[in-house]
Parts: structure tokens; sequence; C-alpha cells
């Protein structure tokens, strides 16, 4: 089967797609960002019937609740929040979400300190950190995904670090290998990119009894985490090395989003990216790996240690697209996550994680996405409404329902969720072992570069290198720093950053504790 021919298709009927459709709220071309998780219905419409007291009070109650969603639109459009949420209808009709838990959230009792801090001892006393999730069948994973593991082999090219394989070019030599690339579609940046490797792309095509082949390849070592915390500093870093290449860009997003046709929540869903996209993005990188063939006529790769990378922040937390894609007959948890999917494809592959203390993570990602009328007092606000969405659902659900329920996620205005590391790490844990998995600290990276870039040389197996290229590596200035604009909003408020301490120990003591390093607990952290 190829590209072309493929198609990807949602789960169930064309009815049940429709109804997992998410809907959007817009206002003056942008998502409105209500702290509420409205359950939408969609009903055929009924026959008339006589009018009565019960239908005039149905009436009024309707008119009432349409004169109260006015006024918190238009108290979003007044304050100029253009953040983006979609209105999903939630897959476990979680009606605890309109009215959250025992301590029900009001808009004057926001700024509330003893109501918030019963919220979040509401919360840190249903945290259970419980038994294994059961894995997946490798025959389930093939068949939610038969395109991807039909292109992608068992086994790679021996005497080579880097997975990659030869596979048969069926294409025309002289038509544009790259002209269906929905990488290229959407962004002009990709298309630079992809017009010099046009250019190139005959000379690497390998002959061999009458047939072609190009060298396709996977990355050896994923950057998966966490956003803003320090991934794109360490990505600029290893750019540096003379054996280490990346993808065309930092953050492909694939295995999260890309390939469920997600480029931005707030859009919905697009075409499906498939797994040939994704591939073409090594293909700069497999060239080299690959070398100059009119010099080499046997097909093998002249630089065998050479090793690609991969960074999407995104790979190691995001599972928001499942719950329109697979079945859900696990209690709320996604049947599959996104390391299922690359350990049934790569059982050696490396992973590199970079984490921070989680409230200033959460700060951190709030003025970089942040739009509008950014302050520590609106940013105190979200966490507040953040706060009493995920204490709702905790009144229902595991915990770890909560953290993967993408209602949730998309309701809350700050991303809370992502900074519950040690959730995410223990699933990845279930599938790779501990020493495929390389957990750093951005405090340490900050105050030592060359400490933590000698330990990912050593995770990742990487040559000597001479004191002139360990010196660039080292001493070039730090990347994606937070803007002055940003700066001079100042630090969070004092009785923010307590309730989110508050909210996250639990989850950091028991990173400590399987990590087996207290640092992870970010006491009396200093600001970074």
């Amino acid at each position: 089967m190829t590209q072309m021919d493929y198609k990807y298709s949602l789960l169930g009927t064309a009815m049940d797609d429709y109804r997992k459709r998410p809907l959007l709220l817009q206002v003056d071309n942008a998502p409105v960002n209500l702290f509420a998780v409205l359950e939408v219905k969609r009903e055929a419409p009924k026959r008339r019937s006589a009018l009565g007291c019960f239908r005039r009070l149905r009436l009024y109650s309707f008119l009432f609740g349409l004169a109260v969603t006015f006024l918190i639109m238009a108290s979003y459009i007044l304050t100029g929040d253009k953040k983006g949420l979609l209105l999903t209808p939630s897959p476990y009709h979680f009606s605890s979400l309109v009215s959250p838990g025992p301590f029900a959230f009001n808009l004057s009792s926001v700024k509330d300190y003893t109501h918030i801090k019963l919220v979040v001892k509401s919360i840190t006393s249903r945290v259970e950190f419980g038994s294994s999730r059961q894995l997946p069948e490798l025959k389930a994973l093939v068949n939610s995904e038969p395109h991807m593991f039909s292109v992608i082999p068992h086994t790679f090219l021996p005497g080579m670090r880097n997975p990659c394989w030869y596979e048969e070019y069926t294409g025309n030599t002289t038509s544009d290998p790259y002209r269906t690339n929905l990488y290229a579609r959407y962004s002009r940046r990709f298309r630079v990119v992809f017009q010099h490797l046009r250019n190139t792309f005959q000379g690497h095509l390998f002959h061999r009894d009458g047939k072609l082949y190009r060298m396709r390849c996977l990355p050896y070592f994923y950057i998966i985490g966490q956003p803003k915390c320090g991934t794109t500093d360490l990505y600029d870093r290893l750019r540096l090395h003379p054996d280490v290449r990346f993808t065309t860009f930092k953050e492909p997003h694939w295995w999260t989003r890309k390939r469920f046709g997600i480029i931005r929540l707030s859009e919905g869903f697009h075409d499906r990216y498939p797994v040939e996209d994704y591939l073409d993005l090594f293909d700069q990188a497999a060239y080299q790996i690959q070398g100059n063939l009119t010099a080499n006529a046997s097909g093998s790769p002249i630089h065998p240690n050479v090793i690609i990378g991969e960074a999407s922040a995104s790979t190691m937390w995001d599972n928001n697209a499942w719950v329109y894609f697979y079945d859900n007959n696990t209690e709320g948890e996604p049947p599959f996550l996104i390391q299922d999917f690359i350990h049934a494809l790569q059982p050696d592959a490396l992973f590199i994680v970079m984490l921070r203390d989680p409230v200033e993570r959460l700060y951190s990602d709030y003025l970089y996405f942040g739009i509008a009328n950014k302050s520590a007092e609106d940013f105190h606000e979200k966490v507040s409404e953040s706060l009493q969405l995920f204490e709702g659902c905790l009144t229902e659900y595991t915990m770890r329902s909560c953290v993967y329920n993408t209602t949730v996620n998309n309701a809350m205005p700050v991303r809370l969720q992502v900074g519950l590391y040690i959730v995410y790490l223990i699933d990845w844990l279930t599938i790779y072992s501990r020493k495929q998995i390389l957990v750093l600290r951005l405090e340490d990276h900050a105050s030592n570069r060359k400490y933590t870039m000698h330990k990912v040389f050593d995770f990742l197996n990487l040559g000597p290198l001479s004191k002139e290229i360990e010196s660039e590596i080292t001493r070039s200035p730090a990347s994606n720093t937070r803007r002055p604009a940003d700066k001079n909003l100042g630090p969070m408020l004092p009785i923010t950053k307590e309730i989110l301490r508050d909210f996250y120990m639990p989850f950091n003591e028991k990173l400590a504790k399987v990590l087996r390093n207290d640092s992870f607990l970010w006491e009396n952290n200093p600001r970074t």
C-alpha cells in the first residue's frame, strides 16, 4: 500500500464521528477561553407540542443561560483574552466538571486563599500511584496503525548506529518526491528545506538489480520533554556535535499531533500526516550518513557513527488525541500511549528528558504562550480555575484518568498537568528500561552546562571532542530564554507559588523516590 492510495479514517460510524467532532467557540476570529466545560448534545428537531407553564419555564431558563453565556463571552472580549479552547463533548459525561467537586467554583472567591488551599488539600488527598498499566498487545497496535507498521521494517541496516534501511523507490525520478508532504504545505520555512532536498534527491538513489532505493531513517534518540524546561537549549548545543544530526526543524510533533491531523488544537482536525511525511524530515541527515554514492557504489554508509535526534517536547506527555481515535473501553484512560508505538518499532531507542521546578515551569509556560493582559494576578486566577477543574475530575475518576483526560486538559487555562512529571515517567518506565531514559534538571544545566552536556554525551555513547568544539558547545549563550517584556512582569504572587508548591509536592516526592535523587523535590529552589 502506497502513500497515495492509503486513507486514514476516524474510528466508528459517520454519525459517531460527527458527535465526537470538537466544537470551537470563536470571537473576533479567535477562540474564547471559558473556564467551564460544555457538554453539547446534537438532537433531531422535536415535534411541536402545546405551550404551557413548563414550556415557558424552559424557555426562560434557556434565555437566562444565554444571557449568562453572553456576559462571560463579553468579559473575555473586553479583557482581550484570545487563548483557545476546544469545546469538546466529554467522552465520560463529565457532569462533575460543570459543578466541580465539593468546593464549587465561585468567581468572587478566585482570590480566596483559604478556599484554594482547601481545593489543593482535596486534590493531594486523592493522589495515588497504583499498579502499572496493562500494556497493549502488538497486534492491537498494528491494527490501529497498519500503514505505519507496513512502511517501517522490523530490522535495520547492520554496521551502523542509527536505525536506517533502504526502501524501494517506485516513483518517477523526474517528479517531485515531496510534492504531497504536508509539512511543506503548511510552512514556508519547510518549503525552503524541501527545495534543497529536491535538488539532491536523485543523487542519493541507490541502484541495485535494476531497481532504485532510497535510504530512510528514524531517530537514534528523542528529546521528549518537557516544554519550557530547556529542551531548545539542549537541542541547539547537541546540533554542534559533529556526530549528531537532527530533523530539518526541532519539533515535528508527529507522534503526538500531526499523526492525528492536529496542527493547532484550536483549529480542529486537518488531514492526518502519513508516516512518509515524518520520514522525509530525516532525509537530510540520512544523506549525510549515506555519503556520496558516486564514490561509494556499494551503498554502505560512509558515516556509520552519525546518529539522528528528534526533539518534540510534546512526546513525553501529550496524548490528548486518543479520545477521538481509539475506543474508550479502558475506564477513561488511553488504551495506547505514544511510547507503545515507538517501542514496537524501536525497542532500543534512547530518550532524554529535561525537567525543572514545575511551579516555575508553569509560570514560564503562561508567560510564553499567553497573548494579552498577562500579569501575576491573571496567572493566579488561571491557576485557581485550573485547580478547580482538576479537583472536580478527581471526585469522579482516578488521578491517571484525569491527567490524560482530553476534556480537562483543554479546559484548564494553564497546563497544570504538564508538571506532573512522575505520572508520565512511570508510564514510560513500564515499557522502556531505566537505562534508556536520561532525566536531567534545567537548574543543573543552567549552573553547569559542561557537566550536563558530558552526561548527555556519555548517555549517547558519543566519542571525545576536541577542546575547541567542546568549548563551543558548552559556552554558547542559552537558547529560548524569557523575553524582556515577560521579565518585566516580575515573579508570580507569593500565594500562587505556595499554592502550586503544595499541589506539586506529592508528585515531586514520588519523582525523587523513583529517580533516587532528592534534588527533584525542588525544595527552597530559587527562581531560574
